[in-house]
């Protein structure tokens, strides 16, 4: 519970008739409880509360006091909600643009244990590509995304962890028993490719092993990829943390040598984000790894 003021003692106090229950409602000792008032009576050069065996009851100079000290009381919870508010804390909204994977399997456990602490903050998750991200970011309308490294130059990147490359195959095709593959064997196959955006990362992969893929598709989506795969149309390539979960009646299988993203939190100005943006982005970038190290095919 947050601090409470004297005042505020005094109000429950006078609520409550008892000095014990007040002690367990606000975590104090009873003891602690009673040297509050006193140091309020103190102040006041007044008794306010009589003490008795039959327990506590106000005088008349307490029922005088108490009005005008419930009203000190409300104004100080009043200016503490105010500062929560102003923080970012009460009544706000953090918008986010999200690669699937992460919000999938990074964002709910992150939001989940966020509302624990803040439970008046709300979420608004956009999925999107990396030039959802940028463009959100740029022109505002999003506190911060996530993308990959080397996608948005003009926005600050915080790397979080990086997800391989795995070919999907269907459970009948020559390669889908091969404990790795290459890009070179992947080349030579009907091949869907997860449309990316402008940053093509699987597409630049293939590129750096000098082979062209024969694309018959672009598809934006991961599990229309996933069902185009397993209805023979093709093979593809995907990410790791985008397999997790899926209902397997297809083949994954590794890529030789070491291809992958590394995702990372964006953001165009820490100083401008809001408080509870600012919070959230950091307790994304303090546990996403551990989350992602979690995943398991």
């Amino acid at each position: 519970m947050d601090t409470i003021s004297k005042y505020g003692v005094f109000c429950k106090v006078a609520e409550q008739k008892n000095f014990t229950r007040v002690a367990n409602e606000i975590g104090y000792s009873q003891s602690a409880v009673s040297q509050i008032v006193k140091s309020l009576e103190k102040e006041l050069d007044a008794t306010l509360i009589n003490r008795g065996k039959e327990g506590v009851s106000l005088t008349k100079d307490g029922l005088e006091y108490l009005p005008h000290i419930q009203s000190i009381y409300l104004a100080e919870q009043s200016l503490a909600n105010k500062r929560r508010e102003m923080q970012g804390l009460e009544n706000t909204t953090i918008s986010i643009c999200a690669l699937s994977s992460v919000g999938r399997h990074i964002l709910p456990y992150c939001m989940k244990d966020f509302k624990k602490q803040y439970p008046n903050v709300e979420f608004v998750i956009k999925q999107g590509d990396y030039n959802d991200t940028h463009n959100g970011i740029m022109d505002g309308t999003l506190d911060f995304g996530f993308s990959i490294i080397g996608a948005s130059p003009q926005l600050e990147n915080v790397p979080l962890y990086s997800d391989n490359m795995m070919a999907i195959l269907p459970l009948d095709h020559p390669l889908a028993k091969e404990k790795s593959v290459t890009f070179a064997q992947l080349a030579d196959q009907l091949f869907i490719l997860h449309f990316e955006g402008e940053y093509l990362n699987i597409l630049n992969a293939f590129s750096k092993e000098g082979v062209t893929p024969d694309i018959q598709y672009k598809v934006y989506d991961d599990y229309s990829i996933i069902s185009m795969v397993k209805k023979g149309l093709g093979i593809s390539v995907l990410y790791k943390a985008v397999l997790k979960d899926v209902s397997f009646d297809l083949a994954v299988v590794p890529i030789q040598g070491n291809h992958s993203r590394t995702i990372s939190l964006v953001y165009k100005n820490w100083d401008t984000l809001p408080k509870a943006a600012q919070k959230f982005a950091k307790y994304v970038a303090d546990h996403a790894k551990e989350i992602f190290d979690s995943i398991e095919l």
